[in-house]
């Protein structure tokens, strides 16, 4: 028999910190996730991509108003935010995004903008359910609601690590303000989830520059010196870049690439986004290390960019290169088509992965995917060429992609990832099942949206359009896989004839860079005002023409050259307003009722719900509570035990 004078102090001592450890386990299960590498955080079982999230905000109206009216700023509010009934005070949001945000801003029947909230923004470590970091995208370029969402569940189904994702309703200030996607954030929370508290590096290059300082207006209003650096940094990248993919056998008329060229649009293009090893300067990789989401030192750099060296040369891939997951990664994105992305000559809307010198390919920003960003007709979205997947650039110009493929055994596995996904997403009927589960599911929030960029009826035939297209590509796909189909663009336009017939698809009905606005899917096949579809040499001549002008008005002349090259005059306004800037006063507009009238509740207060008991105190749920009171119970009856105990001894 154990005797001691401190035996019962030891003991409820012992009892204490179990209970204590046991209660934060719970309440925090991310922080063990690197010791166990099997704890997962609440918010993944919060975001259930099987079922609708509720996601309300509420923030002072001023403030909130003064933030939509200069969106493109992209500057940060604070706010309240409830999820699913739990409630984070002093979070910050901002609208979000690139073509989304622009294409918004420029329309003033509208403040639909997608939106980023940090629920550590303004408090250090705050998290909601574990997760520091989500997303409400806006739908905007997507009629069928589900392009994004579709192309997550591939880069699920064939082992990508891919964000958390689910359908949202989402309201400010009690107005109703639409129907969303939300994605979870690729930021600490992600990065532990998937690598584990001793993580790596995640990058976002960006060839429009840093997000959220304001540097779209820059890119907007056509600053001289931004537009020159871009260009400097341009040519040293690329100084032999295309402005159309020779590999493409399209003619200009209806060439899939479309793009903007070797730069893009005003230079978009910039250091570091084509992942090409250029020097050994840290500098000249700034569209790289200057998106750091991490902290980082020049010791992270020169791991990254001697890796981009390595992939350059296609030296040691194996160790350079996390080959299973970027052929996945590849794999998946070439059967969805997203055109606005690393692999066409924006070369952004990815996350760079570094660790230990090895690198990875993350996805992100899906909803112009399935043909919605410059893609040219049906069939060129359809039979999209799986060994050549480029648009508007070489896979010379896209080494991460470009040098795997060189390596016969890796053009196998990324051959028998696609043949994985046509047999196992597709054939077997599980695309089918998931695009009839969710309308099921979402069917009646899209038809309640108010403020929804295309109506009910535009969603219904972009539904049956979308799935009619997945079906086909899927064909066309298996077909190039087998050799009935050429694989290749130089093989495609040699014969076309054996490619798959798309022409019973719409493409215009499932939405563009366009959004829908002013006319939703009526308006047209219109990405950027109906330009999907116009090849580079009519988009470059028409950029001319309206920079020819200055800040002078269009002469008779020039418009007539503008229609002669078969603009509308909407798509001569959206050029004006992309060359010139064009972003006037937003005005504070709101949907619905929020703005004027109404609550003004500033961040942290109550705004009075129908149903107030919805709404949990800030950071934890019923169950949470429950669950510490328990402990505490358990932890006081212990200790009673032990002290009672000593007394009979001492009796």
């Amino acid at each position: 028999m154990i005797k001691h004078k401190w035996i019962g102090a030891i003991a409820a001592l012992l009892m204490a910190v179990a209970v204590l450890v046991t209660g934060f386990a719970y309440m925090n299960p991310s922080a063990f996730v690197g010791v166990t590498g099997t704890a997962e955080p609440a918010y993944v079982a919060a975001m259930d991509k099987n079922q609708i999230m509720d996601i309300q905000i509420i923030a002072d109206e001023k403030e909130w108003a003064n933030m939509l009216e200069n969106a493109t700023a992209e500057e940060y509010i604070p706010a309240t935010v409830v999820i699913n009934g739990t409630k984070i005070d002093n979070v910050g949001i901002r609208p979000k995004g690139n073509s989304s945000l622009s294409t918004v801003a420029q329309d003033d029947t509208t403040d639909r903008f997608s939106f980023k909230i940090e629920f550590d923004h303004y408090i250090t470590g705050q998290t909601w359910l574990g997760l520091d970091k989500i997303v409400i995208n806006n739908m905007q370029g997507d009629a069928s609601y589900m392009k994004e969402y579709l192309s997550y569940d591939i880069m699920d189904y064939v082992g990508v690590e891919s964000p958390l994702y689910a359908f949202a309703d989402i309201s400010v200030n009690e107005e109703v303000w639409g129907f969303y996607l939300a994605v979870e954030g690729l930021d600490d929370s992600y990065a532990q989830r998937i690598y584990g508290n001793d993580h790596g590096e995640l990058y976002k290059p960006e060839s429009m520059g840093m997000r959220g300082e304001g540097k779209m207006n820059e890119f907007i209003n056509g600053d001289e010196n931004a537009e020159q650096a871009q260009n400097n940094r341009q040519a040293q990248e690329q100084p032999q870049a295309p402005a159309v993919n020779n590999e493409n056998p399209q003619n200009a008329a209806d060439n899939p690439v479309g793009g903007f060229g070797g730069g893009g649009i005003g230079g978009m293009s910039s250091s570091g986004v084509s992942l090409q090893y250029i020097d050994e300067e840290s500098s000249s990789y700034s569209s790289i290390f200057d998106n750091s989401v991490f902290d980082t030192t020049e010791k992270d750099y020169n791991r990254v960019i001697e890796a981009l060296r390595k992939l350059s040369n296609g030296e040691d891939l194996a160790n350079t290169v996390d080959v299973e997951a970027v052929l996945k990664y590849f794999a998946a994105h070439t059967v969805v088509v997203n055109l606005d992305s690393y692999i066409a000559n924006m070369g952004h809307n990815y996350y760079l992965y570094e660790d230990g010198g090895q690198l990875t390919i993350l996805p992100w920003d899906y909803n112009l995917a399935f043909g919605g960003f410059q893609s040219g007709s049906a069939s060129d979205v359809v039979n999209f060429p799986i060994d050549t997947p480029v648009s508007g650039v070489s896979l010379e110009d896209r080494p991460l992609l470009g040098k795997l493929l060189e390596v016969p055994e890796y053009m196998e596995m990324y051959h028998g990832y696609l043949q994985q996904i046509v047999d196992g997403y597709f054939n077997s009927g599980l695309f089918e099942q998931t695009m009839d589960s969710m309308d099921t599911l979402i069917s009646s929030h899209v038809e309640a949206d108010p403020t929804a960029f295309y109506d009910y009826d535009a969603y219904k035939t972009a539904f049956s359009e979308l799935k009619e297209l997945g079906l086909l590509r899927a064909e066309s796909i298996e077909g190039q896989l087998n050799g009935t189909i050429p694989s290749t663009s130089d093989g495609q336009s040699a014969d076309s004839s054996k490619r798959v017939d798309a022409s019973s698809v719409n493409l215009s009905v499932l939405g563009d860079m366009g959004g829908g606005m002013g006319g939703g899917a009526d308006r047209g096949a219109g990405g950027m005002g109906g330009m999907q579809g116009a090849d580079m040499e009519t988009m470059q001549k028409a950029m001319e023409i309206i920079q020819s002008a200055g800040e002078n008005e269009l002469s008779e002349e020039q418009l007539a050259q503008l229609k002669d090259l078969g603009l509308t005059d909407e798509q001569i306004a959206q050029f004006k307003n992309m060359t010139r800037g064009g972003f006037g006063g937003m005005g504070g507009r709101l949907p619905g009722n929020a703005q004027g009238g109404g609550n003004n509740v500033t961040a942290g207060q109550n705004p009075g719900f129908e149903n107030p008991a919805s709404v949990i105190t800030s950071g934890f749920d019923v169950t949470a509570w429950l669950f510490v009171g328990g402990c505490t119970i358990l932890l006081l009856a212990g200790l009673s035990f032990v002290v009672l105990f000593k007394r009979r001894r001492g009796a």
